[in-house]
């Protein structure tokens, strides 16, 4: 089973998930501060990080942003009802998914296997390298490379691209992304493709405002190409 870091100040919150998630055989850790998490992660080697945003101290935006700097680590966010505004930065620093507080184990256990499950993205038949530009992606590896340089993808980034790539010059609505991509088979929020797509973009085109590969039709969605 996952190995789950949770990084919550609310004791009744951290006790209730740590809680359910170990009934469930996962291995949690947990923290109180954005701090204590951090230097949990070296020992303790986590597969997903479980972050709440309104941490004391260092709060969940900086620690998901210092996470990002060197690791690919899948991170969900926790979030309490009304932070729309703290939702949109957490996502923007590279987290995966977010919850709204409070959430059953099974919803969050779901979430956690979501965003570590491997991608079936339909390729089937298709090349195991293919090369568009200067972005070759590996669909057997799960490695994308920009000029020759690997580039380090989050979960979600990495998903969506091998989505994307999949059918070329096919529109995805937003609605359709969420529920391939991210598992949400009901009408969730869209600002968890557009925030992946800015970052997903900020790492593979040379011009953002000009995107080669991940190109929106507005009012329709996203394609990949024509390149």
């Amino acid at each position: 089973m996952p190995r789950v870091l949770l990084i919550e100040d609310d004791p009744s919150v951290r006790e209730g998930v740590e809680l359910g998630l170990r009934r469930r055989g996962h291995d949690v850790r947990a923290a109180a501060t954005g701090e204590a998490g951090l230097a949990a992660m070296a020992e303790f080697r986590p597969d997903l990080l479980l972050l709440d945003l309104m941490l004391p101290g260092m709060n969940g935006v900086q620690v998901c942003r210092q996470v990002r700097e060197r690791s690919q680590l899948p991170i969900i966010m926790l979030t309490a009802r009304g932070d729309d505004f703290d939702v949109v930065i957490g996502l923007e620093a590279g987290a995966d998914d977010y919850i709204v507080k409070p959430a059953r184990t099974e919803v969050i256990e779901a979430r956690i296997r979501a965003v570590l499950r491997r991608l079936d993205d339909g390729g089937q038949g298709r090349p195991a390298i293919e090369v568009y530009g200067e972005l070759t992606i590996d669909r057997v590896g799960l490695t994308v490379a920009k000029a020759g340089r690997p580039l380090a993808l989050a979960p979600s980034e990495l998903k969506l691209l091998l989505h994307l790539s999949a059918a070329p010059e096919q529109v995805f609505s937003r609605q359709q992304l969420l529920e391939h991509v991210w598992e949400h088979s009901y009408h969730a929020d869209a600002r968890l493709v557009d925030a992946c797509v800015a970052r997903l973009r900020g790492k593979i085109e040379n011009e953002i405002g000009r995107p080669r590969y991940v190109q929106t039709l507005r009012g329709f969605g996203y394609r990949f190409g024509p390149l």
